[in-house]
């Protein structure tokens, strides 16, 4: 009889026990069909290029000066969550999140659990306070997080931080940031499993697939809701890797090849999205950080590790051609119109900065500060050494790293954002730990 109760008592272990099993069955099989776990299947069409010495291999503790690197970017997260929600600004004392910064955030609390800045209490009290805000704010048409909150309200919010009681739409792309700590929460931290699930369980994920592609709302001119294929080359298959593991149909997202061009920066011959701007009215932004993201989170494949190592060759190459330390992505700004895309190659351009709205923003150009500690963390080389070399003096002690520094003026983009300091966390727990999934 006592076998019988205990396991009658262990049946809700036993089902999500299961539950894990078939979910890790499927992620292999997806893994398998999209090329993801075979890296020598794909190699034939996608030269390798890549120096494997390069790579930062094994995992090794953090020294004096990097804990103190990892401490100053916690310090941020300290000062910017806000006490009853949970969750942090996206800007520092602007109240107001994407789930892009949300998915950031709780990535910044896994790093730092896992480098010994937080205890297991501390951990479990930030996440289950996120988590419950995230299971109870209002969804975008009842399906699905608006692109924006204010984080102290939760109310939906326009991206000015202005309510919205009807919201804006939401993006794919983000949520597949958000399903990054998910998954590792999931796998890790499985106390977290029951309120990760409630979070899922109140979204309509079927409205974020069409036919394996990513698909995301707005709201048009005339006020109707239009979904829209949302995502380009390298933004896409980072979302769909995290959307794979949770054994969705995401084909033709997660393909490298499917729209694959080339363009030559540097006398690199780098990845970008044949699907222009001026055809489909979208900005193909080629940057760091899917790439730096894919590596530091879920271990590169092949296509990422080499079209990521191309990019990072390109800005070496600018570097040696004129001496401008070069390590771009997107980033906030001190300054209207406060973001840029920071591009190795957009919209037919090399090293083209612009805004959201196609705006040219090359004199606001910056030396990335979150770039800079990503592609060290992944490349152990001369090259990346200097750039952390040069980007270690941006911070403040007590509020976190700035955004970086602007290229023309030499002065720093003083900007404090919760997702370059999550990726400076991130970085340096890579280096401690290693990536965040492993289940390969």
């Amino acid at each position: 009889m006592s076998f019988r109760r205990n396991l009658v008592h262990a049946r809700s272990y036993i089902v999500t026990i299961l539950a894990l099993v078939v979910a890790f069955g499927a992620v292999i099989w997806m893994e398998t069909r999209n090329g993801w776990a075979q890296p020598g299947a794909v190699a034939a069409d996608l030269p390798a290029t890549v120096d494997t010495k390069a790579i930062r291999t094994g995992t090794r503790p953090l020294n004096e000066q990097e804990q103190a690197w990892a401490r100053i970017a916690w310090s941020y997260f300290q000062r910017n969550v806000d006490a009853q929600t949970g969750l942090a600004s996206s800007v520092a004392d602007y109240p107001s999140a994407t789930m892009w910064d949300t998915g950031s955030y709780l990535m910044a609390v896994l790093a730092a659990r896992r480098l010994g800045l937080i205890e297991q209490p501390e951990f479990d009290a930030r996440i289950s306070r996120a988590l419950a805000s995230l299971q109870k704010m209002p969804l975008f048409e009842g399906r699905l997080p608006n692109k924006a909150y204010n984080t102290s309200t939760l109310a939906m919010t326009d991206y000015a931080n202005q309510p919205s009681e009807r919201g804006i739409g939401w993006s794919v792309i983000d949520l597949g940031r958000l399903l990054a700590p998910f998954n590792v929460l999931v796998w890790q931290h499985p106390q977290h499993t029951p309120a990760v699930r409630a979070v899922i369980a109140r979204w309509d994920t079927a409205a974020m697939m069409s036919r394996g592609e990513l698909m995301g709302a707005r709201v048009n001119p005339d006020g109707n809701t239009e979904l829209v294929q949302e995502g380009r080359l390298g933004y896409e298959q980072y979302a769909a890797r995290a959307f794979s593991l949770m054994g969705l149909d995401v084909t033709a997202a997660g393909s490298y090849t499917r729209n694959l061009a080339w363009a030559e920066v540097e006398d690199v011959r780098i990845a970008h999205d044949r699907r222009s701007e001026r055809e489909y009215g979208a900005h193909n932004y080629v940057l760091s950080e899917p790439y730096v993201l894919d590596g530091l989170e879920f271990g590169w494949d092949h296509y990422s590790r080499e079209l990521g190592w191309r990019l990072l060759q390109a800005q070496q190459r600018r570097f040696e051609r004129t001496g401008q330390l070069t390590a771009v992505t997107e980033d906030h700004l001190d300054q209207k119109p406060y973001f840029a895309y920071n591009s190795v190659f957009a919209n037919d351009r090399a090293w083209y900065t612009l805004s959201d709205t196609g705006e040219d923003l090359g004199a606001l150009r910056t030396l990335s500060v979150k770039a800079s500690f990503g592609w060290w963390a992944l490349y152990d080389t001369d090259y990346t050494r200097r750039l952390v070399a040069a980007v270690a003096p941006l911070h403040d002690p007590q509020q976190g790293w700035y955004a970086g520094l602007y290229e023309q003026t030499k002065q720093p983009n003083k900007v404090l954002t919760a997702n370059t300091n999550a990726v400076v966390l991130e970085s340096l727990a890579y280096i401690a730990g290693g990536r965040f999934v492993n289940y390969r």
